[in-house]
Protein backbone atom coordinates (compact mmCIF):
# COMPACT_ATOMS: atom_id res chain seq x y z
CA UNK A 1 0.00 0.00 0.00
CA UNK A 2 1.29 3.46 -0.91
CA UNK A 3 2.49 5.42 2.13
CA UNK A 4 0.24 8.32 1.12
CA UNK A 5 -2.89 6.12 1.02
CA UNK A 6 -4.98 6.09 4.22
CA UNK A 7 -5.01 2.69 5.90
CA UNK A 8 -8.54 3.18 7.18
CA UNK A 9 -11.62 5.21 6.38
CA UNK A 10 -12.76 5.69 10.00
CA UNK A 11 -10.76 4.95 13.14
CA UNK A 12 -12.41 5.00 16.56
CA UNK A 13 -10.20 5.55 19.60
CA UNK A 14 -11.88 4.55 22.85
CA UNK A 15 -9.87 6.45 25.44
CA UNK A 16 -7.27 9.09 24.65
CA UNK A 17 -4.78 9.13 27.48
CA UNK A 18 -1.05 9.05 26.79
CA UNK A 19 -1.14 6.11 24.35
CA UNK A 20 -4.47 6.85 22.68
CA UNK A 21 -3.72 10.52 22.12
CA UNK A 22 -0.23 9.71 20.84
CA UNK A 23 -1.67 7.26 18.32
CA UNK A 24 -4.28 9.85 17.30
CA UNK A 25 -1.47 12.32 16.62
CA UNK A 26 0.31 9.75 14.43
CA UNK A 27 -2.87 9.03 12.48
CA UNK A 28 -3.48 12.75 11.99
CA UNK A 29 0.13 13.57 11.07
CA UNK A 30 0.47 10.78 8.51
CA UNK A 31 -3.14 10.84 7.30
CA UNK A 32 -3.65 7.18 8.10
CA UNK A 33 -7.43 7.60 8.34
CA UNK A 34 -10.01 9.88 6.77
CA UNK A 35 -11.91 10.31 10.05
CA UNK A 36 -10.80 10.00 13.68
CA UNK A 37 -13.65 9.41 16.13
CA UNK A 38 -12.88 9.67 19.84
CA UNK A 39 -14.83 8.39 22.83
CA UNK A 40 -13.94 9.10 26.47
CA UNK A 41 -15.52 8.99 29.92
CA UNK A 42 -15.59 12.75 30.49
CA UNK A 43 -16.49 15.80 28.45
CA UNK A 44 -13.30 17.42 29.69
CA UNK A 45 -11.22 14.79 27.87
CA UNK A 46 -13.30 15.15 24.72
CA UNK A 47 -12.87 18.92 24.85
CA UNK A 48 -9.10 18.40 25.08
CA UNK A 49 -9.15 16.11 22.04
CA UNK A 50 -11.01 18.79 20.08
CA UNK A 51 -8.70 21.56 21.29
CA UNK A 52 -5.61 19.54 20.40
CA UNK A 53 -7.09 18.91 16.94
CA UNK A 54 -6.66 15.15 16.76
CA UNK A 55 -10.38 14.28 16.73
CA UNK A 56 -12.88 14.81 13.91
CA UNK A 57 -15.81 13.77 16.11
CA UNK A 58 -16.24 13.03 19.81
CA UNK A 59 -18.76 11.21 21.98
CA UNK A 60 -19.23 10.03 25.54
CA UNK A 61 -20.76 6.84 24.06
CA UNK A 62 -18.18 4.37 22.67
CA UNK A 63 -20.83 2.82 20.41
CA UNK A 64 -21.32 6.15 18.64
CA UNK A 65 -17.59 6.40 17.94
CA UNK A 66 -17.38 2.75 16.84
CA UNK A 67 -20.33 2.85 14.45
CA UNK A 68 -19.03 2.43 10.89
CA UNK A 69 -15.38 2.27 12.02
CA UNK A 70 -12.87 0.19 10.10
CA UNK A 71 -10.64 0.05 13.19
CA UNK A 72 -11.62 0.40 16.84
CA UNK A 73 -8.65 0.84 19.18
CA UNK A 74 -9.38 0.38 22.90
CA UNK A 75 -6.99 2.58 24.89
CA UNK A 76 -8.55 2.49 28.37
CA UNK A 77 -7.56 0.79 31.62
CA UNK A 78 -8.14 -2.94 31.26
CA UNK A 79 -10.91 -3.09 33.86
CA UNK A 80 -13.14 -1.25 31.36
CA UNK A 81 -12.55 -3.66 28.45
CA UNK A 82 -15.50 -5.99 28.98
CA UNK A 83 -18.00 -3.15 29.38
CA UNK A 84 -16.65 -1.35 26.31
CA UNK A 85 -16.76 -4.52 24.21
CA UNK A 86 -20.40 -5.11 25.12
CA UNK A 87 -21.22 -1.48 24.33
CA UNK A 88 -19.58 -1.36 20.91
CA UNK A 89 -20.53 -4.87 19.70
CA UNK A 90 -23.94 -3.93 18.22
CA UNK A 91 -22.41 -0.93 16.39
CA UNK A 92 -19.55 -2.79 14.69
CA UNK A 93 -19.78 -3.36 10.96
CA UNK A 94 -18.79 -6.62 9.29
CA UNK A 95 -15.06 -6.71 8.62
CA UNK A 96 -14.19 -4.19 11.34
CA UNK A 97 -10.96 -4.67 13.25
CA UNK A 98 -10.85 -4.31 17.04
CA UNK A 99 -7.47 -3.86 18.72
CA UNK A 100 -6.12 -2.50 21.99
CA UNK A 101 -2.96 -1.17 23.64
CA UNK A 102 -3.09 -2.98 26.98
CA UNK A 103 -0.02 -4.33 28.77
CA UNK A 104 -1.60 -7.74 29.46
CA UNK A 105 -2.81 -9.79 26.50
CA UNK A 106 -4.28 -13.12 27.65
CA UNK A 107 -7.46 -11.58 29.14
CA UNK A 108 -8.30 -9.65 25.94
CA UNK A 109 -9.78 -12.69 24.19
CA UNK A 110 -11.98 -13.29 27.23
CA UNK A 111 -13.02 -9.71 27.97
CA UNK A 112 -13.30 -8.45 24.38
CA UNK A 113 -13.28 -11.38 21.98
CA UNK A 114 -16.31 -13.13 23.47
CA UNK A 115 -18.48 -10.03 23.04
CA UNK A 116 -17.64 -9.37 19.39
CA UNK A 117 -20.00 -10.49 16.63
CA UNK A 118 -18.99 -12.85 13.85
CA UNK A 119 -17.13 -11.17 11.02
CA UNK A 120 -15.25 -8.76 13.32
CA UNK A 121 -11.50 -9.35 13.68
CA UNK A 122 -9.70 -9.08 17.04
CA UNK A 123 -6.00 -8.19 16.86
CA UNK A 124 -4.71 -7.48 20.40
CA UNK A 125 -1.61 -5.30 20.62
CA UNK A 126 0.81 -3.77 23.07
CA UNK A 127 3.03 -0.82 22.12
CA UNK A 128 5.92 -0.95 24.57
CA UNK A 129 6.27 2.78 24.98
CA UNK A 130 5.23 5.34 27.51
CA UNK A 131 6.17 7.90 30.12
CA UNK A 132 5.07 8.58 33.68
CA UNK A 133 2.67 11.24 32.37
CA UNK A 134 -0.97 10.64 31.49
CA UNK A 135 -3.88 12.37 29.79
CA UNK A 136 -4.44 13.67 26.25
CA UNK A 137 -2.03 16.58 26.70
CA UNK A 138 0.82 14.14 27.45
CA UNK A 139 0.68 12.48 24.03
CA UNK A 140 3.34 12.74 21.35
CA UNK A 141 3.43 11.53 17.75
CA UNK A 142 7.06 10.46 18.35
CA UNK A 143 6.26 8.24 21.35
CA UNK A 144 6.41 4.95 19.43
CA UNK A 145 9.48 5.62 17.29
CA UNK A 146 12.20 3.01 17.76
CA UNK A 147 10.02 1.00 20.16
CA UNK A 148 8.56 -2.49 19.97
CA UNK A 149 4.90 -3.21 19.43
CA UNK A 150 3.80 -6.78 20.20
CA UNK A 151 0.71 -8.25 18.54
CA UNK A 152 -0.96 -11.38 19.94
CA UNK A 153 -3.67 -12.44 17.45
CA UNK A 154 -5.19 -15.92 17.66
CA UNK A 155 -3.93 -18.38 15.07
CA UNK A 156 -7.17 -18.20 13.05
CA UNK A 157 -7.32 -14.39 12.92
CA UNK A 158 -7.77 -12.93 9.44
CA UNK A 159 -4.29 -12.29 8.02
CA UNK A 160 -5.41 -9.11 6.27
CA UNK A 161 -6.56 -7.65 9.59
CA UNK A 162 -3.23 -8.50 11.24
CA UNK A 163 -1.35 -6.93 8.32
CA UNK A 164 -3.33 -3.68 8.62
CA UNK A 165 -2.68 -3.34 12.36
CA UNK A 166 0.97 -4.22 11.75
CA UNK A 167 1.24 -1.48 9.13
CA UNK A 168 -0.38 1.06 11.45
CA UNK A 169 2.25 0.50 14.13
CA UNK A 170 5.05 0.30 11.57
CA UNK A 171 4.10 3.74 10.27
CA UNK A 172 4.12 4.98 13.86
CA UNK A 173 7.80 4.01 13.96
CA UNK A 174 7.57 0.74 15.85
CA UNK A 175 9.19 -2.62 15.23
CA UNK A 176 6.60 -5.39 15.26
CA UNK A 177 6.75 -8.76 17.00
CA UNK A 178 3.98 -11.38 16.99
CA UNK A 179 3.75 -13.88 19.83
CA UNK A 180 1.40 -15.98 21.91
CA UNK A 181 -0.58 -13.96 24.47
CA UNK A 182 0.47 -16.05 27.48
CA UNK A 183 4.12 -15.85 26.46
CA UNK A 184 3.81 -12.07 26.14
CA UNK A 185 2.37 -11.80 29.63
CA UNK A 186 5.18 -13.85 31.16
CA UNK A 187 7.88 -11.81 29.38
CA UNK A 188 6.30 -8.49 30.38
CA UNK A 189 5.93 -9.65 33.97
CA UNK A 190 9.73 -9.50 34.31
CA UNK A 191 10.59 -6.66 31.91
CA UNK A 192 7.87 -4.21 32.95
CA UNK A 193 5.44 -5.31 35.62
CA UNK A 194 7.88 -6.42 38.33
CA UNK A 195 10.07 -3.27 37.96
CA UNK A 196 6.98 -1.11 38.42
CA UNK A 197 5.91 -3.13 41.47
CA UNK A 198 9.39 -2.72 43.00
CA UNK A 199 9.38 1.01 42.25
CA UNK A 200 5.99 1.52 43.87
CA UNK A 201 7.16 -0.45 46.92
CA UNK A 202 10.45 1.45 47.37
CA UNK A 203 8.80 4.85 47.03
CA UNK A 204 6.00 3.81 49.39
CA UNK A 205 8.59 2.63 51.93
CA UNK A 206 10.22 6.07 51.75
CA UNK A 207 6.81 7.71 52.16
CA UNK A 208 6.27 5.87 55.46
CA UNK A 209 9.61 6.83 57.03
CA UNK A 210 9.82 9.32 59.86
CA UNK A 211 9.23 12.87 58.60
CA UNK A 212 12.82 14.08 59.14
CA UNK A 213 14.28 11.09 57.28
CA UNK A 214 11.61 11.30 54.57
CA UNK A 215 12.47 14.92 53.80
CA UNK A 216 16.17 14.06 53.47
CA UNK A 217 15.40 11.10 51.18
CA UNK A 218 13.66 13.53 48.82
CA UNK A 219 16.29 16.25 49.24
CA UNK A 220 19.27 14.00 48.57
CA UNK A 221 17.69 11.74 45.93
CA UNK A 222 20.44 10.30 43.75
CA UNK A 223 19.78 8.91 40.29
CA UNK A 224 18.59 5.53 41.63
CA UNK A 225 15.78 6.83 43.81
CA UNK A 226 14.99 9.53 41.25
CA UNK A 227 14.47 6.87 38.57
CA UNK A 228 12.28 4.81 40.89
CA UNK A 229 10.08 7.84 41.59
CA UNK A 230 9.67 8.41 37.85
CA UNK A 231 8.35 4.86 37.35
CA UNK A 232 6.19 5.07 40.47
CA UNK A 233 4.51 8.22 39.12
CA UNK A 234 2.78 6.16 36.40
CA UNK A 235 -1.02 6.04 36.16
CA UNK A 236 -2.21 4.19 39.32
CA UNK A 237 -5.48 2.96 37.76
CA UNK A 238 -3.71 1.51 34.74
CA UNK A 239 -1.15 -0.29 36.88
CA UNK A 240 -3.76 -1.57 39.32
CA UNK A 241 -5.46 -3.23 36.36
CA UNK A 242 -2.19 -4.60 34.96
CA UNK A 243 -1.28 -6.37 38.20
CA UNK A 244 -4.76 -7.81 38.65
CA UNK A 245 -4.99 -8.90 35.01
CA UNK A 246 -1.56 -10.56 34.99
CA UNK A 247 -1.55 -11.80 38.56
CA UNK A 248 -0.36 -15.37 37.87
CA UNK A 249 2.69 -14.38 35.84
CA UNK A 250 3.54 -11.50 38.19
CA UNK A 251 3.28 -13.73 41.28
CA UNK A 252 5.49 -16.37 39.65
CA UNK A 253 8.20 -13.84 38.78
CA UNK A 254 7.82 -12.12 42.16
CA UNK A 255 8.46 -15.45 43.92
CA UNK A 256 11.68 -15.94 41.94
CA UNK A 257 12.71 -12.35 42.70
CA UNK A 258 12.09 -12.89 46.42
CA UNK A 259 14.32 -15.98 46.34
CA UNK A 260 17.10 -14.06 44.59
CA UNK A 261 16.72 -11.15 47.01
CA UNK A 262 17.01 -13.54 49.96
CA UNK A 263 20.23 -14.93 48.49
CA UNK A 264 21.69 -11.41 48.23
CA UNK A 265 20.57 -10.65 51.77
CA UNK A 266 22.42 -13.78 52.97
CA UNK A 267 25.55 -12.80 51.01
CA UNK A 268 25.60 -9.35 52.62
CA UNK A 269 25.07 -10.81 56.10
CA UNK A 270 27.84 -13.38 55.61
CA UNK A 271 30.24 -10.95 53.93
CA UNK A 272 30.25 -12.98 50.70
CA UNK A 273 31.79 -10.37 48.43
CA UNK A 274 32.49 -12.90 45.67
CA UNK A 275 28.81 -13.76 45.28
CA UNK A 276 27.81 -10.08 45.25
CA UNK A 277 30.41 -9.16 42.63
CA UNK A 278 29.45 -12.10 40.38
CA UNK A 279 25.80 -11.06 40.55
CA UNK A 280 26.59 -7.44 39.76
CA UNK A 281 28.79 -8.45 36.81
CA UNK A 282 25.92 -10.52 35.34
CA UNK A 283 23.48 -7.65 35.73
CA UNK A 284 25.94 -5.19 34.22
CA UNK A 285 26.14 -7.37 31.11
CA UNK A 286 22.34 -7.29 30.81
CA UNK A 287 22.39 -3.50 30.96
CA UNK A 288 24.98 -3.38 28.18
CA UNK A 289 22.67 -5.60 26.11
CA UNK A 290 19.76 -3.20 26.64
CA UNK A 291 21.91 -0.30 25.44
CA UNK A 292 23.15 -2.29 22.43
CA UNK A 293 19.54 -3.05 21.48
CA UNK A 294 18.83 0.72 21.60
CA UNK A 295 16.17 0.27 24.28
CA UNK A 296 17.87 2.47 26.88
Amino acid sequence: MNAATPLFGRVALIGVGLIGSSLARVIRRDRLARHIAVAARTQRTLDAATRLKFADSTSLDPAVAARGADLVMICTPMSAYAEIARAIAPALKAGAIVSDVGSVKAPVARDVGRALPDGVHLVPGHPIAGTEHSGPEAGSAELFEGRWCILTPAAKTDKGAVEKVTELWRRAGSTIAVMDALHHDRVLAITSHLPHLIAYTIVDTAAQLEKDVQSEVIKFSASGFRDFTRIAASDPVMWRDIFLSNREAVLEILQRFNEDLTALQRAIRQGDGKMLEETFRRTRAIRKGVIAAKQA
